[in-house]
């Protein structure tokens, strides 16, 4: 191997480990609900690169509603799922678009893009 193949190959494997470290293992940002009058526990959710937050706690019993602002163009955040409770929509970009449902059991259930690159968390206590 010539200089310019292994400089090559230790930049391959830089950006490797940066995917998996990214995907993987670094932080996520955790939000509890925060329950209106109503009873109803709301949470703001920005879609850019990714969902911010992106673990969302919430309480077992009691209506969520997700509002998810897309402020971004990237194809694959057009969608998202929630296959644990047979949701899927449509996220216009530069708009929010209102997700409700009702947990009723507790658990970590997981939300993604259509593509399954975005990841996120639905934890119910």
């Amino acid at each position: 191997m010539d200089t310019s193949e292994i400089i090559v190959t230790l930049a391959g494997l830089g950006l490797i480990a940066f995917v998996l470290w990214y995907f993987f293992f670094s932080t996520r940002q955790v939000v509890s609900a925060v329950s209106s009058s109503t009873g109803v526990q709301e949470v703001d959710v920005t879609v850019k690169g990714g969902y911010s937050p992106d673990v969302i706690e919430v309480e077992k019993g009691k209506p969520v509603q997700l509002h998810f602002y897309r402020d971004e163009e990237a194809s694959c955040s057009e969608e998202i799922l929630f296959p644990d409770f047979g949701i899927r929509r449509e996220l216009p970009a530069y708009q929010t678009t209102l997700i409700e449902l009702l947990p009723q059991q507790e658990g970590r259930f997981e939300f993604t893009c259509g593509m399954g690159m975005l990841r996120g968390s639905l934890l119910v206590k």
